[in-house]
C-alpha cells in the first residue's frame, strides 16, 4: 500500500471536515518525509492525548515504510 494514502485514510477517519485532509510526499535520498495538514480545528484529534495518535501512525507508517524497506517520516503541520 502507498503509504501516503495510509496516512491519508487514517487522518480523514478521525477528522470532523474530512476534505481538508491533504498529504504531501516530500521524496529524500533515503528517506520520504509526509506532511499532514487537516483544518485547525481538527489538529488536535489527529494528535491525540499526549500525542499517541500521533505516534501510533508514526508507528504504522515505520512499519508500512520496513515492509518496503524504505524510511517514513510523518510531519503534522499546522
Amino acid at each position: 500500500m502507498n503509504l501516503k494514502v495510509l496516512i491519508e485514510e487514517i487522518a480523514r477517519t478521525l477528522v470532523d471536515n474530512p476534505d481538508d485532509v491533504q498529504v504531501t510526499e516530500v521524496q529524500g535520498e533515503q528517506t520520504t518525509v509526509l506532511e499532514l495538514r487537516v483544518a485547525s480545528e481538527d489538529l488536535g484529534k489527529v494528535i491525540g492525548k499526549q500525542g499517541r495518535t500521533a505516534r501510533a501512525m508514526r508507528t504504522l507508517l515505520a512499519a508500512a515504510g520496513t515492509k518496503n524497506q524504505m524510511r517514513a517520516v510523518l510531519e503534522i503541520l499546522e
